[in-house]
């Protein structure tokens, strides 16, 4: 039967899947893309496909400790402890706000190179450069209120980008790392890949002049580091294939070789799976994801994480500057029929733009329910009685989503253009491929109006998601797509950032919330539970905050 459903796939799709078939030892995964490419600060980094392949080819200093496996048996992590990396030890001093951190000793990574102190110095130092296209690994240390890491390294003058004593090396195998003063949140973006530890030497023998960081090299060839796996090839746009870091100081990894091949139809990457054919099956649509729970040799486990679908909608563009706009658009979804015919029920509506599983999480006041006659009410209000459509407004009234996410999200946008039209407003689908879209997101900020289910903050808790998304660029912020700008949130947001004790800052973080839910510079819609699809020869499912595939996590089953 298997042979049969074979030889009904696509000829193109079979071919690719015997030419360069996977031996026993490896571990083959099929998904919509592969990397873009590899720079913690690149271009394309806030795609999950580019991230999840740095964070397997590098490694962090700490890392969450595992916790309990929940019913559908994932295996959760436990976001209170954290467990020893390529630091062997942490202490922090909060005298002088530093933490000295000793490093683990016989280290190596795929080039032969021993892990040191100046392997750590070199990747802040990297990041405090901000010479990549996405200033992320500066972010993740600002973040973590890293003294020195501020947005004075945006400002014309070289001096705030070089690094100082902030982040210095005692011994070959200790490390200082300095905090500018009381701050909750080193320990947990040092688990975030931005951070990871690049391997020094590898790095710097492919620096060039114009080039000194070596972005280049680490956006299309490689991300040297001290992780389980090294990188053996990489076609763009069709197949990455990384092999087992023999040396790799937690043990070699179950799995000699991970292939991971682009097949941009989740159809055709259910039926591989379906077939015995691969391993994992990446980004199917809820609806393949509904058909697998009975099908033999195939295991579905899900949870609630942090994956989410809003519409952004940018404050520079008209009629989106209006926030009576924003509101009738926010009233006009059906949040209901989304997740029943876009989700299968294994979703929830949103209510919030922080998830609603994260430490600091509130519930605003300001909710929006399906309601199209305050709508429309509120369309009129704002100067639009008869309702918006793309010849007032051409170049705004196009909702665009990353056409890799056509069978997710495809059946969402229909949904609120469809309902937007019965409340008054006219716009246009608009899918781009995932680079273009990554680009006028993250780094042009000129797209009108955006459906995304790929933006997540992965750093566990309600201040980070409020900096990466909300927090003005100029003040910080480095997903805000929006330019969205509230001076009341960015000076909230620091001052929060330095009060210890939980009760205050909680009140600091439900202003921001309220402020977020009032101005609405995003509408959230569903938080959509996390599913993986893989063989049942195949045991480790694994949630982590990045929803990224960590592949040492995997082995075959007993």
């Amino acid at each position: 039967m298997r042979r049969i459903a074979r030889a009904l796939l696509p000829i193109g799709l079979a071919l690719s899947l015997t030419t360069s078939p996977a031996k026993a030892a490896d571990l083959l995964v099929l998904t919509d893309d592969v990397p873009n490419g590899l720079d913690v600060d690149g271009p394309t980094v806030s795609t999950i496909q580019s991230y999840g392949a740095i964070l397997n080819l590098m490694d962090p200093l700490l890392y969450f400790a595992k916790g309990e496996v929940n019913a559908e048996g994932v295996q959760l992590l436990d976001f209170n402890r954290y467990e020893s990396r390529l630091a062997e030890s942490w202490a922090y001093d909060p005298a002088s706000y530093t933490w000295t951190i000793k490093l683990r000793r016989n280290v190596r990574g795929c080039d032969g190179a021993t892990l040191n102190a100046d392997d750590i110095v070199y990747t802040y130092a990297r990041g405090k450069s901000v010479s990549g296209t996405a200033p992320i690994a500066w972010f993740l240390a600002n973040v973590g209120g890293i003294d020195g890491f501020t947005p004075a390294v945006f400002g014309p003058d070289p001096g705030p980008k070089k690094l100082g004593d902030e982040v210095r090396k005692i011994d070959d195998y200790t490390v200082a790392i300095r905090q500018s003063g009381p701050n909750t949140q080193f320990e947990r973006v040092q688990t975030i890949f931005a951070l990871y530890v690049y391997d020094k030497e590898s790095m710097e023998r492919r620096a060039t002049a114009a080039d000194p960081w070596s972005h280049d090299y680490n956006n299309t060839v490689n991300a040297p580091g001290f992780g389980p796996w090294c990188t053996d090839s990489w076609a763009k746009g069709q197949e990455f294939r990384v092999r087992a870091n023999p040396n790799y100081y937690r043990g070699k990894a179950a799995y000699d070789r991970v292939i991971v091949r682009k097949v941009p139809q989740s159809a055709n990457r259910l039926a591989v799976l379906r077939t015995g054919g691969a391993q994992i099956a990446e980004r199917l649509t809820p609806r393949e994801y509904e058909s697998l729970r009975n099908v033999r040799g195939v295991k579905l486990a899900g949870t609630y994480g942090n994956e989410n679908v809003f519409l952004s909608l940018n404050f520079k563009s008209k009629p989106f500057d209006d926030p009576r706009v924003r509101r009738a658009i926010a009233y006009a979804i059906p949040y209901d029929r989304i997740i029943r015919d876009g989700y299968f029920g294994q979703a929830r509506k949103w209510e919030g733009l922080i998830p609603s599983s994260y430490p600091g999480f509130h519930k605003a006041p300001s909710q929006y329910e399906y309601d199209p006659a305050k709508a429309k009410a509120l369309l009129a209000e704002a100067g639009y009685p008869n309702g918006i459509g793309p010849q007032q407004f051409p170049d705004a009234l196009k909702l665009s989503y990353m056409v890799e996410r056509e069978g997710a999200l495809g059946p969402v946008a229909t949904t609120i253009q469809s309902a937007l039209r019965e409340s008054g407003i006219t716009i246009q689908l608009d899918p781009l491929p995932g680079t273009q879209y990554g680009d006028r997101e993250l780094v042009k900020r000129d797209m009108p109006m955006g459906l995304s289910d790929h933006v997540k903050p992965i750093g566990v808790d309600a201040a980070y998601g409020v900096l990466l998304s909300w927090v003005s660029p100029g003040k910080g912020g480095i997903m805000n797509s929006m330019n969205y700008e509230n001076a009341t949130v960015d000076s909230t947001y620091y001052e929060q950032a330095g009060i210890m004790d939980q009760s205050r800052r909680q009140a600091l973080l439900t202003r921001i919330q309220d402020a977020l839910m009032a101005d609405l510079p995003a509408v959230p819609l569903v938080e959509n539970k996390t599913f993986w699809a893989t063989s049942d020869k195949v045991q480790g499912i694994t949630w982590h905050p990045d929803n990224a595939l960590h592949w040492y996590d995997f082995r075959p089953a007993n």
